[in-house]
Protein backbone atom coordinates (compact mmCIF):
# COMPACT_ATOMS: atom_id res chain seq x y z
CA UNK A 1 0.00 0.00 0.00
CA UNK A 2 3.27 2.39 0.64
CA UNK A 3 6.87 2.05 -0.24
CA UNK A 4 7.35 0.97 3.10
CA UNK A 5 10.31 -1.36 3.77
CA UNK A 6 9.51 -4.62 5.86
CA UNK A 7 12.22 -6.87 7.52
CA UNK A 8 12.60 -10.34 5.86
CA UNK A 9 11.58 -11.87 9.69
CA UNK A 10 8.18 -9.78 9.18
CA UNK A 11 7.87 -10.78 5.28
CA UNK A 12 8.65 -14.54 6.38
CA UNK A 13 5.63 -14.39 9.08
CA UNK A 14 3.19 -12.99 7.26
CA UNK A 15 4.04 -15.84 4.42
CA UNK A 16 3.86 -18.67 7.29
CA UNK A 17 0.41 -16.92 8.15
CA UNK A 18 -0.80 -17.76 4.41
CA UNK A 19 0.62 -20.89 3.99
CA UNK A 20 -0.76 -21.77 7.32
CA UNK A 21 -4.43 -20.51 6.27
CA UNK A 22 -4.65 -18.87 9.76
CA UNK A 23 -5.93 -16.14 7.84
CA UNK A 24 -8.18 -15.54 5.14
CA UNK A 25 -6.53 -13.63 2.20
CA UNK A 26 -8.24 -10.30 2.95
CA UNK A 27 -8.22 -10.56 6.55
CA UNK A 28 -3.98 -11.42 6.18
CA UNK A 29 -3.89 -8.35 4.35
CA UNK A 30 -5.90 -6.07 6.61
CA UNK A 31 -3.81 -7.51 9.71
CA UNK A 32 -0.88 -6.45 8.46
CA UNK A 33 -1.45 -3.71 6.43
CA UNK A 34 0.11 -4.80 2.78
CA UNK A 35 -1.86 -5.25 -0.20
CA UNK A 36 -2.55 -8.94 -2.14
CA UNK A 37 -0.49 -7.94 -4.42
CA UNK A 38 2.43 -7.44 -2.10
CA UNK A 39 2.07 -10.59 -0.53
CA UNK A 40 2.15 -12.27 -3.95
CA UNK A 41 5.63 -10.76 -4.82
CA UNK A 42 6.94 -12.10 -1.51
CA UNK A 43 5.44 -15.63 -1.86
CA UNK A 44 7.06 -15.81 -5.30
CA UNK A 45 10.73 -14.39 -3.97
CA UNK A 46 10.23 -16.63 -1.34
CA UNK A 47 9.41 -19.62 -3.49
CA UNK A 48 12.35 -18.65 -5.86
CA UNK A 49 14.80 -18.09 -3.56
CA UNK A 50 13.69 -19.22 0.48
CA UNK A 51 14.68 -16.41 3.14
CA UNK A 52 17.33 -14.55 1.16
CA UNK A 53 14.87 -13.31 -1.55
CA UNK A 54 12.92 -11.72 1.02
CA UNK A 55 15.71 -9.16 1.76
CA UNK A 56 15.41 -5.73 0.85
CA UNK A 57 18.17 -4.69 -2.28
CA UNK A 58 20.48 -2.68 -1.60
CA UNK A 59 21.88 -2.07 -5.49
CA UNK A 60 19.58 -0.63 -8.36
CA UNK A 61 18.59 -3.35 -10.60
CA UNK A 62 19.86 -2.74 -14.45
CA UNK A 63 18.26 -3.53 -17.12
CA UNK A 64 19.20 -3.42 -20.98
CA UNK A 65 17.13 -1.10 -23.36
CA UNK A 66 16.20 -4.31 -25.32
CA UNK A 67 14.30 -5.90 -22.39
CA UNK A 68 12.56 -2.53 -21.68
CA UNK A 69 11.23 -2.61 -25.24
CA UNK A 70 10.38 -6.14 -25.49
CA UNK A 71 8.38 -5.52 -21.49
CA UNK A 72 7.03 -2.71 -22.91
CA UNK A 73 5.20 -4.23 -25.91
CA UNK A 74 4.28 -7.42 -24.47
CA UNK A 75 2.13 -4.60 -22.04
CA UNK A 76 0.82 -2.92 -24.99
CA UNK A 77 -0.04 -6.03 -27.34
CA UNK A 78 -2.56 -6.81 -24.64
CA UNK A 79 -1.64 -10.03 -24.26
CA UNK A 80 -0.68 -9.53 -20.86
CA UNK A 81 -1.47 -7.53 -17.37
CA UNK A 82 1.51 -5.52 -16.08
CA UNK A 83 1.81 -8.54 -13.11
CA UNK A 84 2.56 -11.52 -15.95
CA UNK A 85 5.59 -8.76 -17.43
CA UNK A 86 6.61 -8.41 -14.01
CA UNK A 87 7.29 -11.83 -13.85
CA UNK A 88 8.16 -12.87 -17.01
CA UNK A 89 11.16 -10.30 -17.65
CA UNK A 90 12.17 -10.20 -13.58
CA UNK A 91 11.32 -6.74 -12.98
CA UNK A 92 11.53 -5.41 -9.43
CA UNK A 93 8.17 -4.09 -9.85
CA UNK A 94 4.61 -2.59 -11.59
CA UNK A 95 5.82 0.82 -10.45
CA UNK A 96 8.97 0.40 -12.45
CA UNK A 97 7.49 -1.39 -15.50
CA UNK A 98 4.72 1.53 -15.57
CA UNK A 99 7.84 4.19 -15.91
CA UNK A 100 8.93 2.65 -18.74
CA UNK A 101 5.43 2.75 -20.21
CA UNK A 102 4.88 6.30 -19.56
CA UNK A 103 8.53 7.17 -21.23
CA UNK A 104 7.09 5.31 -24.59
CA UNK A 105 4.06 6.52 -24.90
CA UNK A 106 5.57 10.04 -24.34
CA UNK A 107 7.75 8.94 -27.34
CA UNK A 108 11.19 9.34 -25.46
CA UNK A 109 13.88 6.67 -26.07
CA UNK A 110 14.07 3.82 -23.38
CA UNK A 111 17.40 3.31 -22.66
CA UNK A 112 19.72 1.04 -20.33
CA UNK A 113 20.51 1.44 -17.11
CA UNK A 114 23.66 0.93 -16.56
CA UNK A 115 26.73 3.21 -14.86
CA UNK A 116 26.50 5.97 -17.26
CA UNK A 117 24.15 7.78 -15.31
CA UNK A 118 25.62 6.81 -11.39
CA UNK A 119 28.58 7.89 -12.70
CA UNK A 120 27.33 11.50 -14.06
CA UNK A 121 24.95 11.74 -11.18
CA UNK A 122 28.09 11.74 -8.85
CA UNK A 123 30.59 14.20 -10.83
CA UNK A 124 30.04 18.11 -10.80
CA UNK A 125 32.09 20.81 -11.82
CA UNK A 126 31.89 24.80 -11.14
CA UNK A 127 30.40 26.39 -14.10
CA UNK A 128 29.80 30.16 -15.14
CA UNK A 129 26.53 32.02 -15.38
CA UNK A 130 26.33 31.94 -18.81
CA UNK A 131 27.01 28.10 -19.13
CA UNK A 132 24.48 27.31 -16.67
CA UNK A 133 22.14 29.42 -19.30
CA UNK A 134 23.40 27.27 -22.02
CA UNK A 135 23.15 24.01 -20.18
CA UNK A 136 19.81 24.91 -19.52
CA UNK A 137 18.44 26.01 -22.89
CA UNK A 138 20.19 22.65 -24.24
CA UNK A 139 18.44 20.69 -21.70
CA UNK A 140 15.09 21.68 -22.64
CA UNK A 141 15.20 21.96 -26.10
CA UNK A 142 16.33 17.67 -25.71
CA UNK A 143 13.07 17.10 -24.28
CA UNK A 144 14.99 17.22 -20.45
CA UNK A 145 17.04 14.69 -21.73
CA UNK A 146 19.30 15.86 -18.23
CA UNK A 147 21.40 12.31 -18.42
CA UNK A 148 22.56 13.43 -21.82
CA UNK A 149 22.81 17.46 -21.57
CA UNK A 150 25.03 16.14 -18.21
CA UNK A 151 27.25 14.14 -20.21
CA UNK A 152 27.77 16.42 -22.94
CA UNK A 153 28.33 19.50 -20.39
CA UNK A 154 30.54 17.04 -18.16
CA UNK A 155 28.44 18.29 -14.99
CA UNK A 156 25.91 16.22 -12.80
CA UNK A 157 22.85 14.99 -13.39
CA UNK A 158 21.87 16.74 -10.32
CA UNK A 159 23.11 19.87 -11.78
CA UNK A 160 21.59 19.80 -14.83
CA UNK A 161 18.20 19.07 -13.17
CA UNK A 162 18.13 21.73 -10.17
CA UNK A 163 19.30 24.34 -12.88
CA UNK A 164 15.91 23.59 -15.41
CA UNK A 165 13.88 23.54 -12.00
CA UNK A 166 14.57 26.49 -10.65
CA UNK A 167 14.46 28.47 -14.44
CA UNK A 168 10.84 26.79 -14.81
CA UNK A 169 9.86 27.94 -11.27
CA UNK A 170 10.97 31.32 -11.86
CA UNK A 171 12.29 32.13 -15.72
CA UNK A 172 16.02 33.62 -15.60
CA UNK A 173 15.46 34.94 -12.35
CA UNK A 174 18.24 32.73 -11.03
CA UNK A 175 20.18 34.33 -7.82
CA UNK A 176 23.90 34.75 -8.24
CA UNK A 177 26.54 34.98 -6.05
CA UNK A 178 28.87 36.98 -8.24
CA UNK A 179 29.96 40.15 -6.55
CA UNK A 180 28.94 42.20 -9.52
CA UNK A 181 25.36 41.24 -10.32
CA UNK A 182 22.84 42.12 -7.19
CA UNK A 183 20.56 38.79 -5.62
CA UNK A 184 17.65 38.34 -8.03
CA UNK A 185 18.67 40.63 -10.65
CA UNK A 186 16.94 39.76 -13.75
CA UNK A 187 18.98 38.64 -16.47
Amino acid sequence: MSNKSYSSKFKYEVIKDYQNENYTLKELCSRYQISKYTLYKWIQKFEKEGIRGLKNSKTWKRYSKELKVRAVKSYVSGEFSQEEIVRKFEISSRSVLRRWIKQYNGHRELKDTGKGRTSSMTKGRKTTWEERIEIVQDALANGKSYQQTAEKYRVSYQQVYQWVRKYENGGWVLYRIDEDVPRGKKI
